[in-house]
This record gives structure tokens, sequence and C-alpha cells, in this order.
């Protein structure tokens, strides 16, 4: 689409647009699309439109190749490294930063403070500016660490979380003698015999029982750290000659097993014989007594990284607004009330509050980022980019919304637009009509997903695109103005949830009624009256308890319920963490496939049976990347990758097998297609057509049958766990709970997914679902709004009851962006 024209005397590279020429990533057909710079651009389109191939795959894959052909190729080997885009031409293309939801799960010592980059600066906050207790030496700012050697607390390696073996948790029945196994916490088979050996040479009675021996020998063969070396003669076998063995105590065994075997399994066993929990010497922090001993405003540097971010902010801003600052002192830290605790307090009290703004609040610097769901990650990201001071840069964004409260539109939109008035452009895919419709400028990708998007339907400003009758968005840009079709259930029973107190959950004193507002708290644990055989939305902002409710609470309460026969969790976690993972796997419908190559009349001439077309066995499969048609890569100083397998080229199959061709197909072909295209190719096949039709009924005809897990988003991986539910053959009353299942979905999506979860409801179950789309929640039976806020201040049910009631509510903050989907 042409440009709007713009002065002559501005070069013709550089006159305000990006100008993509003959961009053919993915599903994309040449297209040719002139983007403005400077300005907030919103990539819209239903999920696999080709919408992230053109923002991500083609303007941020150029510049960072771009980028990289700057650098120095030693250098170059240390940086991750993507593909040539498939483009003819991108100019005006200023340098990129990508922001994208993060797949896989990062480290457990990595936290809010260290994504941030925060925990830097309160390190050297309490390093420089802390309160040593007298005659204590001032530690440098890596000792306020635990993930450092001159921080780590010698106990649990700064850890947080000790192992210890005890004699209940090393020997499990103490009436047993050594010989008849009372030390549990010893290995099996031969080496449990060889100690036990070891154990006789060494003087013990190894047939008393346990609990018979002395004190003293008790403690020396579960507790020594001496490892004697003895003759053992064996007894079992006359022609066996004797060797010799070491002895092992029980806890060096387990935490050895622990620390250094490669076996998961070994692994897990030992965990079993052993007592977990925070480590007394830390209280659980990871960190030295020295750096405990430290304090600002109070606080010992955990109690500070424990605090809510909106609580960080509080304790810093005395520090941050001194008037008058004491001159600075001849050592090293001046205090509490100095230039040196001004500057830093200062320059963190900026930071935190971009984050409070945006909504997270609720946040420690503690929390690790494991825990994280990938919309407050990404905005974490976001805020410390905002202090980055970059200019003249793209910022290329993934759903920025994910996650996000409708109340927390407002912030996030602000952000974005400091982002573009410190003279950058702003590129964001999102499906959020809102943040869409304040946007400068919108790029419709489409009209559907696959091989039946990957054309641009229109660029330009928002209204423009009302004008555009191909286009699926436009529809949904307009707010609502009809009211919302939805006949209520009558319940079928309630499920009693009382005194719940788990994480921030807390007593009001009105859960339970219907259509009421919270009036405060009462102490104790929260009440809520769940009910059942309708479908239920749980409401509020980020970190108001929805999520603790949902997933912490009500599975373990609902298997007591008589009415309840089963409890679904629909939840994100991965549905495999390797390549050898794909929902064609995961669904079961690779088998039908399976079988039905192995019917053809050419594999059955060659006598294959359906696992000569497994890529998990072998026999047909690649052998060199073994069936996951990519090869880890491991980089050193980097985490390690996934590259294509350079033998098969990603087909996971062996060239024989290859040979094979089912209605002009082979079976690496199949695993190519998307959802949409198998559905035509495997029609003839009932048991692979069921699963796809419910694939497509909850929005992912793109998907390629053969995705690998690790490339799959959490929710792309809970939409293929209810579709895979959706093919079940269900009896009883089934309790289904879904967590923001709406993320990553287009609002025609969002439709498709909404008619799945009413189906459920319809046939006699009931559905629990998180969620922040308010369409889906004017489409329920029952709301619980969580809040008021978050964290702290979060925790109890606000305003329980029908949507209309909820949207009603003077004291709920998602009442009136309910009320305007409601079109009420």
């Amino acid at each position: 689409m042409p440009a709007p024209h713009h002065p002559a005397d501005q070069p013709p590279s550089h006159d305000g647009f990006i100008r993509v020429r003959g961009a053919r990533e993915h599903n994309l057909q040449d297209v040719d699309v002139d983007i403005p710079r400077d300005r907030i651009v919103a990539f819209t389109g239903v999920s696999g439109s080709g919408k992230s191939s053109l923002a991500f795959g083609t303007v941020f894959a150029e510049a960072q190749r771009r980028f990289l052909e700057s650098v120095a190729p030693y250098a170059r080997r240390l940086i991750a490294q993507g593909s040539t885009p498939h483009v003819d031409e991108i100019t005006g293309l200023p340098p990129a930063v990508a922001l994208q939801q993060r797949r896989g799960a990062p480290s457990t010592r990595s936290t809010v403070g260290t994504l941030t980059t925060l925990s830097n600066s309160v390190r050297m906050l309490y390093s420089r500016a802390g309160t040593y207790p007298e005659g204590a030496e001032q530690l440098y700012s890596d000792s306020f660490s635990p993930n450092t050697v001159a921080g780590a607390c010698p106990r649990c390696h700064g850890l947080g979380t000790a192992h210890e073996v005890t004699e209940a948790s090393a020997v499990h029945d103490p009436s047993l003698s050594i010989r008849e196994g009372a030390i549990t916490a010893w290995p099996g088979a031969w080496q449990g015999k060889n100690l036990r050996d070891v154990t006789a040479v060494l003087g013990y009675d190894i047939d008393r029982p346990w609990r018979e021996l002395p004190r003293e020998d008790r403690d020396w063969l579960l507790f020594t750290e001496e490892q004697p070396v003895v003759e053992v003669h064996p007894k079992r076998d006359r022609v066996a000659k004797p060797y010799k063995g070491r002895f092992w105590s029980a806890r060096q065994y387990t935490l050895h097993t622990l620390a250094d075997s490669q076996s998961e399994t070994q692994r897990n066993k030992a965990l079993r014989f052993v007592e977990s929990g925070p480590c007394q010497l830390c209280h659980g922090s990871g960190l030295t007594r020295a750096a405990l001993a430290v304090t600002f405003g109070g606080l010992s540097i955990a109690e500070f990284n424990a605090l809510p971010l909106s609580g960080v902010a509080e304790v810093l801003r005395p520090a941050a607004e001194l008037t008058n600052p004491s001159p600075a002192q001849s050592r090293v830290t001046s205090g509490e009330r100095s230039e040196v605790a001004k500057s830093i307090a200062a320059d963190l009290l900026g930071r935190v509050e971009v984050l409070v703004g945006l909504g997270l609040g609720y946040l420690g610097l503690d929390r690790a980022t494991p825990t994280l769901s990938p919309g407050e990650t990404q905005r974490l990201r976001i805020a410390t980019q905002l202090r980055s001071g970059l200019f003249g840069v793209v910022y290329v964004l993934d759903e920025p919304s994910a996650g996000l409260h409708p109340a927390d539109a407002e912030p996030l939109v602000q952000v974005l637009g400091d982002l573009r008035a410190s003279g950058n452009s702003v590129f964001v895919v999102e499906h959020d009509m809102d943040i869409v419709r304040r946007a400068d400028w919108i790029v419709d990708v489409g009209p559907g997903a696959g091989s039946g998007g990957g054309r641009v339907l229109y660029s330009g400003p928002p209204e423009g695109l009302a004008d555009v009758p191909e286009s699926v968005t436009r529809r949904y840009l307009q707010p609502r103005t009809e009211p919302v079709q939805h006949e209520q259930r009558d319940p079928v029973g309630v499920l009693e949830l009382r005194d719940v107190t788990l994480h921030n959950l807390r007593g009001t004193g009105t859960g339970t009624g219907t259509g009421s507002d919270s009036a405060g708290t009462t102490g104790g644990g929260l009440d809520v009256d769940l009910p059942l055989g309708v479908m239920t939305a749980v409401t509020g902002v980020s970190g108001s308890g929805k999520s603790s409710l949902v997933g912490g609470v009500l599975p373990a309460v609902a298997t007591q319920h008589p009415l309840v026969t089963r409890v679904v969790e629909v939840d994100q976690k991965p549905i495999g963490r390797t390549p050898r993972s794909n929902l064609a796997t995961y669904t079961g419908m690779f088998d039908a496939v399976r079988q039905a190559f192995a019917a053809t009349d050419d594999a059955r001439k060659r006598g294959w049976t359906a696992g000569r077309f497994s890529f998990n066995v072998e026999g047909g499969r690649c052998e060199v990347c073994q069936g996951e048609g990519s090869v880890s890569v491991e980089l050193l100083f980097l985490p390690g990758s996934w590259a294509p397998c350079p033998e098969c080229h990603g087909a996971r199959y062996n060239a024989e097998t290859l040979e094979v061709r089912r209605n002009g197909s082979t079976i690496a072909d199949v695993l190519g297609m998307t959802v949409d295209e198998a559905s035509d190719a495997l029609a003839d096949l009932p048991a692979a057509a069921r699963a796809l039709d419910a694939l497509r009924s909850v929005g992912l005809g793109y998907l390629r049958l053969g995705q690998p897990a690790p490339e799959l988003s959490g929710g792309e991986a809970q939409r293929i766990k209810l579709a895979t539910e959706l093919q079940r053959a269900r009896t009883g009353h089934t309790l289904y709970l879904l967590d923001e299942p709406t993320t990553g979905l287009h609002p025609a999506d969002v439709e498709l997914l909404t008619a799945q979860l009413q189906r459920l409801t319809d046939a006699g179950n009931t559905v629990v679902v998180v969620e922040h789309v308010m369409s889906v929640v004017a489409q329920a039976d029952h709301v619980i709004d969580m809040g008021p806020a978050g964290g702290d201040e979060g925790g109890q049910v606000v305003v329980s009851g029908t949507p209309s009631e909820v949207a009603a509510s003077a004291a709920s903050r998602t009442a009136p962006y309910l009320r305007a989907a409601l079109g009420s």
C-alpha cells in the first residue's frame, strides 16, 4: 500500500518509512509494505496470519542481520544468530530491539531483581550506603548476591534451600537390621550389598535391629565424613576374589547423588531420603550472615528484596528526596543520609516507579522468574528498556498486553508512548483491541491463517481499517454497542471453599454473597462459593489472587466433592521440552497416521509395520538426530540451542522411509502440514480427523503437526491440551480449570474458544476460567472478581454474581470494562 506523500526535501531512503519489498518469510506472500518510523504501529490479524513473520521474522531479523555483519567475526560467534529473512529489500531500517514472549523456563536463580538489573543497584546501595554493625568491615556489592562465592551462604550455596539427611529420612524402618536394609538411603542391588559387607568388615553388627545399635554407631554410619577402604572377602561366591571396598555414610551417598548424578531418576530417588526446607543458617535468603547484618531503612537486604515493589518505593523515597545530604566521608560507605545514598536511591526509585505504573507493584525483587507469566516477564523487560536511554531504535514487542487486566492497559499505553517520545519506533504484535485503537498506525495481515493468510490487507491509520471488507480484525476494532445474548444456566450444586489462606488470599466477610461488594476483611481465610454445572470466570488485576484460587486451591478441594468425578487442569505448561514432542504425538492422532502409512502397498511389500514410521525408535528414523529433526548445540558461555539436523534437514526420517508415500505425501510431509492443511489430507482417517477438528475449534489451525514443543507458546500448549480433552469420551461431572486460555488469540479465535468452553459446560461439566478478556467474561454464567489490587492489597473477593451484577459494582476495577463488553 503506498505511503502518504511527504515533502520532497526528505532523502528517499530516510523519508520516515521502513519500506519492505518482496517479503516471503514463512507464509508471507511476496509482501510489499511501508511502515512509518517514530510511531506506535500495531500488527494485527488472526493467529497464524503472518503478522509475527512480518514484524519479527522479517523486519527485526533483517535489522539483527545487519548489526551482526558489523560485528567482528570472533565476537559474532558468541551471539545467538537468527536465519537470514526471505525478503528482496528493506530500506529505511534503523537498529531494532525485540521483546518477545520468552519460551522455556529460566534459571531458578533468576529473579525479578536480576531480570530488571535492579539487584545490581540494590547491592550497591547496601554496600555503599547501608548501616553496618559497629566494627564491621565494609562489604563489596558481590557480598550481597547469593549467586557469588563471596555472598553465597556456605551451607546452602546460595539456594536458600538446604537438603538435610536425618535418621528419620535415611532409616524408614528401625526394626530392620542393616543386612535387611535398615539404611534405606543406601543404594540397592550389588552396591548396597557391597556397603553392607564393608560395614561388617569395619566391625559393626549388621544383623542386630537398627534401633538396638548404640547411638554412637548409628551416628557414624549415617553421618560420618570418613571413607575408610577395607578388603572385603565375598561369601556369596567361593571363587570370588577379595576386593577393596570404600565406605559411604548415608549422608555422603545421598548428597553425592543429588549433586553429581546425571540420572534424573537417581536424583529423584535420593530426594526421598532428605528433609528439604529453608536453610537454617541464612533463613532461606541464600546470603551470608555478614551480608544479612547490614541494613537500609531498618531492613536487611533479604527483607528489602521480599517487599512488593510498591513497598520498595516507599523505603527508597526518604533517601531519594533528601534535601541536605551529609558531605562525603573519608571511608567508602557514607551512610543512609549521604549523597551516595541519595544518588543510588533516586535512580532505583525512578526505575521501580515505572514497574509500579505498569501494574507490577505486587511483585517482589526476590520473586523467581520461572513463576512469572510471559506477560509479566515482558513488561519487566519493557520497563528496563524505558530507562535505557536508547534513541532511534525500533522496538518490536510481542503482545505486551498478554496477562494484563484492562485497567492496566492505560499505563502500558503510556509506557509505549514514552518510548516513542524518546525518539524511537514501537512495533507491537497485538490482539488487544484497546491497545490497537490507541496505535498511530495499523498493519493488518490475513485474511486467514497459514496459506490462507500472508497478505497485508491494510497499512494505515486505525480508522481506515473499517473500509477493508476482507479484514477479520475490522469488526472488533469498534467498541461493542449491542447487548450480549447469553442465557444464564442454573447451578446443579455448590463447591464451598472455607478459610482459604494460600499466598495472598484472605477473608473478606462477603466473598460468598451474590452480587455484593466486599466490605473489608474479617481476618482469617477466604470464603468462596463456586457454583457447579455452569461456567465461572475469575477476574481481577494481576496479582489479585486469581491463579492462587483456581490453580492452588480448587483442585484439592474439588476432588472431595461428591458431584465432581474428575478435575482437569488445562494449564500453560509445555507439552514437552524437546523437539521430539509435538502436537501430533500429544493428541494421539499420529498413531492413526503411522498405521495408515503402514497399510500402503509400498510399505506392505517391504514388510514394514507402523513402528517403521515412528521417529522415536530405530529403523525408520534418522539416526544422526535420533528422530528429533534437530540436534542440540552446546555453546561456550551461552545456553545451548537446537539446530536443524545436517543429515535429514529436519525430516526426522531416513531416506528409505521417505520413499513411501500416501496420497502423494511422505510421512515427513504430513508432519510439515498445518492443522488446516491436514484436515483435508487426512479426512479419510476418523481418529486423525477428530483430533484435527478439535484443534481447529480452539483456533490452532495454523500450527504444523510436527511443530516442536519448545516452539509453542504457553497459550498454544494450553489450547492443545484443551483440544485433546475435547476428543475424549466424557462420563460423569468434570471440573475444568483454565488459566487465561485466550493468551495469544485474535478476537475471532477467542469466539471459537469461547464456543468450545460453552460446549463443555453444556455437556454437564463445570468450567472455571481465569480471564482478562471481557468478551469471555460477559458470556460466563457466574463471575468472581478478585482484588481490589495486587499482592498484599489483593486476595479478597470484591464482588461475585452474574456478569451484569458484577458490572454494576462500584468497588470493582473490572466492572467498567465488563459493562462495555456487555454492551450496556
